[in-house]
């Protein structure tokens, strides 16, 4: 149903179905569209457009990159963005862009096989039962982020290519290393270990996300395939 403007339209004021602020908290906030959050930051509309609608035309012709670089005086060319709306969205904008380095400043440097040991084998050495991972590295070798591809036994159809490169594209990742443990607490590579991961490179060689290492956990030890030759 189409919401009819004739005065100042604030977020209170929106219809219950089309309010980004409620549904952030009933929702959860990855429930919006990037519509929805500008809204957010706008918070009240015009005479003739609504908060979302406001949005809408920002980003009609702007990627979220596009408008990370955005500037207040651009967004005041728009009808109906003055001042104060500008400055949210821009400060909104600065925020991301601050956070997104603090992040990057702060992540663990990735320089040799005892990097990933000291960052993941208190954790993994007390696993009772295999678990498989990914740690997402950028252009400079500084951690990502570290994903949980499955639980379980170590095999093809539980370390799939798609759930170990879904997060690495979505994350724009430069490389990855392949982890997982040996709840024995011995770390040398079965046959099915070394088969997997050699294929797993096929793949990195066609997505261009290249596999690094791949690091196998044991109780105080671990085996890098890379140190060790085997790819």
């Amino acid at each position: 149903m189409e919401l009819k403007v004739n005065k100042h339209v604030t977020m209170k004021e929106y219809p219950s179905e089309s309010k980004p602020i409620e549904r952030m908290f009933t929702r959860g906030v990855n429930s919006l569209n990037n519509n929805e959050i500008i809204a957010i930051l706008i918070n009240s509309g015009t005479r003739t457009k609504t908060a979302l609608q406001l949005a809408t035309e920002i980003l009609s012709n702007k990627s979220l990159n596009e408008l990370k670089e955005i500037t207040p005086e651009e967004l005041k060319q728009k009808d109906g963005i003055g001042d104060v709306k500008a400055a949210r969205i821009v400060a909104a904008m600065e925020l991301a862009k601050r956070l997104k380095n603090e992040k990057i400043e702060e992540s663990p440097y990735i320089s040799c096989p005892q990097d990933v040991v000291d960052l993941v084998m208190e954790d993994m050495k007390t696993y009772d039962r295999e678990h498989f991972k990914a740690i997402l590295l950028n252009t400079k070798n500084k951690v990502l982020g570290i994903e949980t591809i499955s639980i379980g036994n170590l095999n093809s159809s539980l370390a799939h290519p798609r759930e170990i490169y879904k997060n690495a594209i979505k994350r724009s990742a430069a490389s990855i290393i392949l982890i997982h443990n040996h709840p024995s607490g011995d770390p040398e590579p079965s046959r099915e270990d070394i088969y997997l991961t050699k294929e797993l490179i096929k793949v990195s060689e066609i997505l261009k996300i290249k596999i690094f290492d791949h690091v196998i956990i044991g109780n105080g030890r671990y085996f890098s395939m890379k140190e060790n030759n085997i790819f």
